[in-house]
């Protein structure tokens, strides 16, 4: 992903990181809990964990559920061995052997061995049932100080979209009914993400800095929500086009039309809210 979300939960004492680069999937560190028990030396709490039988079994259900590139063929033969007194694996040997996505390593500076949420719990349940429960119930507090924030900013958008839809639409008149010119889609465009700009909003990423110097972030930041969300159908589509070996001009084309109908038909629903807003 483009963007790492970066968040921080204090339990008893302990700052632990939290992160995602989807906003579905958090990932804890299994570092900062391990921290709880041994602070000078973390990874042998996380070594210790992961010699146990109940461990490897639990991380292979896991991946069998949620990873279908799992390696199953591996994970077999460390459960046969796991529990024994000569058997150990580390984290980067276990995401490496069997294409684990449960659990990530991180190097560098602020990095670690990181797991997604539900392996965190059942990490942070073998050190401690109390610290366990400190940790969901600050991991909770986090998610809806999140939910909050969102819920804010989709209202604040809901009626910053409702005040420019006279805008949006005589922006649609504009130049979306128009079809694309011979030169934009003659041009090689270096990447997907700056061809559906083109497509969406009729200029790269480089045009809409150059028109705009003072304004920080990039032409999709200022994007109205009708907008965001047919970009996201147009990437979907273009997914598909590309599968069907269409060549960048056919699929510019047809993300234009794409574009057109799907504006015209949310600018339509959003007259038609308007008009009911008054009336009541």
């Amino acid at each position: 992903m483009d963007k790492i979300k970066k968040e921080k939960i204090e339990v008893k004492g302990v700052e632990i990181e939290v992160y995602t680069e989807d906003y579905m999937n958090d990932y804890i560190s299994l570092t900062d809990i391990a921290k709880y028990k041994n602070v000078e030396e973390p990874n042998v709490v996380v070594a210790n964990w992961m010699r146990n039988f109940n461990t490897i079994e639990y991380l292979g259900i896991w991946e069998r559920l949620n990873n279908p590139k799992f390696n199953p063929l591996e994970f077999e033969g460390y459960l046969k061995k796991a529990g024994s007194n000569a058997f150990t694996l580390s984290p980067q040997k276990w995401q490496k052997t069997t294409n684990a996505i449960g659990i990530v390593v991180r190097l560098g500076r602020n990095g670690g061995t990181f797991a997604h949420k539900d392996i965190a719990f059942k990490f942070a349940s073998w050190i401690s049932a109390e610290f366990e429960l400190y940790i969901i119930k600050d991991y909770q507090r986090l998610k809806a100080d999140e939910n909050s924030r969102l819920s804010l900013k989709w209202n604040l958008h809901r009626e910053i979209s409702k005040i420019n839809y006279k805008l949006h639409t005589d922006a649609i008149k504009e130049y979306l009914l128009k079809d694309l010119t011979s030169e934009q889609l003659s041009y090689k465009y270096a990447s997907e993400a700056d061809m559906l700009n083109v497509a969406l909003f009729n200029k790269r990423a480089r045009e809409w800095r150059e028109e705009n110097p003072d304004l920080k972030g990039n032409i999709r930041d200022y994007a109205s929500l009708n907008e965001l969300l047919v970009l996201a159908n147009m990437e979907s589509y273009n997914a598909i086009l590309i599968e069907k070996g269409l060549d960048q001009k056919s699929r510019m084309i047809e993300l234009r039309n794409l574009a057109k109908s799907q504006l015209i038909s949310l600018a339509r629903l959003n007259d038609l809210d308007k008009k009911q807003l008054k009336g009541k």
